[in-house]
């Protein structure tokens, strides 16, 4: 595994573990989740250019694109939690009051 690769996939584990156990906030989460976008955007940017494809160099703008829409979704949420719940902290969110 080169230094690169080894950099990016422990860029992603460490937006799981951080996904996974630091569950107090959901703008943490919402961080975490855009952390792990940001570094699948990466290695499937450089594995295009690896791969001197013209047909891949496409998927790094849709996965740039797709990333985008979730963080305007996510922070949608986050807004709509902090106006009717007051807080942000996913453990006074439940599903079956809202």
């Amino acid at each position: 595994m080169t230094p690169v690769h080894f950099t990016f996939s422990s860029a992603f584990t460490l937006g799981l573990m951080g996904l996974t156990f630091h569950r107090t906030h959901l703008l943490s989460a919402l961080l975490c989740l855009e952390g792990m976008m940001l570094s699948l955007y990466m290695a499937l940017a450089l594995w295009a250019l690896q791969l001197e494809a013209a047909t891949f160099s496409s998927a790094p703008v849709l996965l740039l694109a797709f990333s985008a829409c979730e963080a305007g979704a996510g922070l949608a949420l986050l807004v709509a939690t902090a106006r009717t719940h007051g807080t942000d902290h996913l453990q006074n969110l439940n599903l079956l009051q809202c």
